[in-house]
């Protein structure tokens, strides 16, 4: 049985019944269960003809349901346990837990294809900044970074048979060069152990500072990976304030100019209110900054505590985004609901554009 009787809510909601207010417990019979987040069969489909609410209103204070082609199956298999396994004996932590990502059952999974992935996180659970879409927890003085890390980390990653990884991290503003050594010592230990390995981060701002945007960029990374989130006019809204769009773009940039060789990407959250004019002013602004990949997927409400989802935009909505982006002139354009900042089939394609350049770079040298 996967739930545990102690921390199984419908039976400690039983056992306990007579210490819940009556006002609580009608909540509870009247919101929303189990069968309401799981879906029957979660390949595509056609939507067009799904006829549920899509978008709250001006003045609307419930949340939207979920539409079904956000449902997903409950995360189980051999390939999910031993991962999550050995990131605790390890002291690792993953995005895929810490944010709640809805796809963490594919890939720790290993999907279709039997190849499982995780997103880790380096600089420990607990961030410096509290942005109103993350579930991560926050405290302006997090713990220190534990100085194994990078050597576990790179030991994981390698015993899991991955050609692709992505590192990603909190945001660490008590550290003065905002965990950026961290992280490329972290890259090292994994050339240093299978150099064949492509690795992208996933990293903060550094709060713009050049010199640990450098130390990343040179470190032997594959791919520069920083978020850009949301629309320039929700920025202020939905980020912590000291990350900024103009900032998040320069960053980007910046990264680019100081390796060349590079691959840049940025990922934008789609159902937050913004509208279609400032979503493609978005992707303009990127491609301006010499972002070559972009992801768009949905922003879902990890806790009540978050922003409410505005809109769950529909399926065919993000094919057009696609087309957009690939009009637009971006080496990659992943978008649709599920679609994440890491993803696997985005990694799939990003790992073939770079092995094509790197064997480009060695047939032009044999000449």
């Amino acid at each position: 049985m996967f739930v545990n009787r102690l921390t199984d809510p419908v039976r400690n909601l039983v056992r306990f019944k007579h210490f819940i207010p009556e006002k609580l417990q009608n909540k509870f019979n009247e919101g929303p269960d189990l069968q309401d987040f799981l879906a029957e069969n979660v390949t595509e489909k056609n939507w067009n003809d799904y006829k549920g609410k899509l978008k709250r209103e001006k003045g609307d204070t419930e949340r939207l349901r979920l539409p079904p082609w956000l449902k997903r199956e409950i995360p189980m298999g051999p390939h999910y346990s031993r991962i999550k396994e050995q990131l605790r004996g390890l002291n690792l932590f993953t995005v895929c837990e810490e944010a709640r990502c809805p796809n963490i059952g594919e890939c720790w999974g290993g999907g279709e294809h039997g190849t499982a992935t995780a997103t880790v996180m380096l600089l420990g659970d607990t961030c410096t900044r509290g942005c109103r879409f993350c579930s991560v927890k926050t405290s302006r003085t997090p713990p220190p970074p534990d100085p194994q890390e990078p050597i576990n980390t790179a030991k994981a990653v390698v015993s899991w048979g991955l050609d692709y990884v992505v590192l990603t991290s909190v945001d660490r503003d008590d550290l003065p060069d905002g965990g950026s050594t961290h992280f490329a010592t972290t890259v090292k230990e994994i050339k240093r152990m299978k150099d064949t390995m492509l690795v992208e981060c996933l990293v903060s701002d550094f709060r713009g500072d050049r010199n640990a945007i450098a130390t990343v960029a040179n470190c032997g990374l594959d791919v520069y990976a920083h978020n850009i989130e949301t629309v320039e006019a929700l920025t202020p809204y939905v980020r912590d304030p000291r990350a900024k769009y103009r900032q998040t773009l320069t960053v980007l940039k910046l990264a680019k100019e100081i390796n060349q060789e590079l691959i840049t990407k940025s990922s934008i959250m789609l159902g937050l209110g913004e509208s279609d004019k400032e979503i493609e002013q978005t992707l303009k602004d990127l491609k301006e900054h010499n972002v070559d990949c972009v992801t768009l997927g949905q922003y879902m409400q990890p806790t009540r505590r978050h922003l409410k989802v505005v809109e769950y935009v529909h399926p065919e909505k993000y094919k057009y985004w696609e087309k957009v982006g690939n009009e637009m002139g971006f080496l990659y354009t992943a978008s649709g609901p599920l679609v994440r900042s890491s993803y696997k089939a985005g990694e799939f394609f990003i790992s073939s554009i770079i092995k094509a350049r790197k064997n480009a770079a060695n047939s032009e040298l044999k000449k």
